[in-house]
């Protein structure tokens, strides 16, 4: 199986043939976007200070080292718990034009629906590798909104192959986390009757 490399700007159909649980990679830009940016356009009402129609977001707050006047790179991208955003991702995507969403655990039903009816997809960063993430960023091409502090900062960043991104949530209302939950209640009985008999002495 040839090895999925999406690059912005993304189309819809580029994403038409993912599924929930593939892997993909990213190669050309994603922005670092968090709660308060997301409430800014949501529920302020304001535009992004840089255009991400087509583009991708990543729900993290990266540690930054400055290196001169206006330059700056990445020390360690982890992920932030992407269900924080869910109440603003569907107006989030309808808004913005965004395509990929890059974060960590799984989003709900309003992510589900805006990736349905907008063509995006969510994925999973795999936690843990915050400073492998961070060699992935060739270049911070810019930062806007800094007076939020670091980790709020739009970090517009220059990736190539960023990854490896699971698909949790796909164009077609696919979430595979919530599938995830379906599949491991139906072996839960079987396991833990077997875990009792092994822990059974235990009181």
């Amino acid at each position: 199986m040839s090895k999925k490399i999406l690059k912005t700007p993304i189309k819809a159909e580029d994403l038409a043939d993912i599924k929930a649980g593939d892997i993909i990679y990213l190669s050309g830009n994603i922005v670092t976007c968090r709660d308060v940016a997301h409430r800014r356009v949501v529920e302020e009402g304001r535009e992004l200070p840089l255009d991400i129609n087509g583009g991708a977001i990543l729900h993290a707050g990266p540690i930054i080292r400055k290196l001169g006047e206006d330059s700056y790179e990445i020390v360690s991208v982890g992920p932030t718990t992407s269900m924080r955003m869910e109440k603003f991702e569907y107006e989030f995507i309808k808004k913005t034009g965004v395509r990929l969403i890059v974060g960590k655990g799984g989003m709900g039903d309003e992510t589900m629906r805006g990736c349905a009816e907008f063509k995006a997809l969510h994925c999973v960063f795999p936690a843990g590798c915050a400073v492998i993430a961070a060699t992935q960023v060739e270049e911070i091409q810019s930062a806007d909104w800094m007076e939020l502090g670091m980790p709020e900062t739009l970090w517009n960043c220059k990736v190539k192959e960023f990854g490896p991104l699971i698909v949790s949530i796909d164009t077609h209302g696919n979430n595979l986390f919530e599938q995830n939950k379906v599949d491991f209640n139906k072996k839960k009985d079987k396991a833990l009757s077997e875990i009792t008999k092994q822990v059974g002495f235990i009181k």
